[in-house]
This record gives C-alpha cells, structure tokens and sequence, in this order.
C-alpha cells in the first residue's frame, strides 16, 4: 500500500492565526501518525505558478490514513483556524510503488 501525502500551499493573511493554527494542529498530526516532510517559505519554482506563502507536505502511512486524519474531529478545529488565517491549496496524493521485479 503506498503512503499518502498532504501537500498544501498557504497565502498567509494572519501570521498570529497561523501560530494558533500550528498549535492546533500538531497533537492532530501526531494522532493521525503525520510526518512532516517539509516546511519552505520560498520553494523554488521550476515551472508555471506556485501559489502561497509557505509549502508543507506531510506523510502517512496510507493516503486512507491522510484522508481520516483530514476528516477527523481534531483536525477539523485547527483546519478551521487555518481557514481564518490563510487562503489555501491543498491535496492529497498517493506515493509511487514501483512494481516488482519480475513481474
């Protein structure tokens, strides 16, 4: 089964909400078993349009796993806290497997 990946790109309109989103939102990752992967402030944009202030991509075990965690009650406090501060993109993609070989 392949992990699962939150990626969200975040317009920041209230600094100090985003700080209470933050502290939301960490005890919802760490129930829902998230890793996360990557914080940047300024990705470098190879093609096209990058949306945002800041990136983040978190990891799960499964992307069943990234799908509850962004459904739970938890997480759903703290979304509504970073919906308040930030205009954002966000999904959820599945990791690569590559097949086995031989196969």
């Amino acid at each position: 089964m392949p992990k699962g990946y939150v990626i969200l790109t975040e317009s920041i309109k209230d600094p100090a909400g985003m700080d209470a989103y933050g502290r939301a939102a960490g005890p919802s990752m760490a129930e829902g078993g998230a890793s996360v992967l990557a914080v940047d402030g300024q990705p470098h944009v190879l093609e096209g349009e990058w949306h945002g202030d800041r990136t983040v991509v978190l990891e799960f075990e499964s992307v069943e796993a990234a799908r509850a965690w962004y459904a739970s009650e938890t997480y759903g406090r703290a979304k509504a806290l970073r919906q308040a501060a930030a205009d954002t993109n966000a999904v959820i993609v599945a990791g690569f497997e590559p097949p086995a070989r031989g196969a």
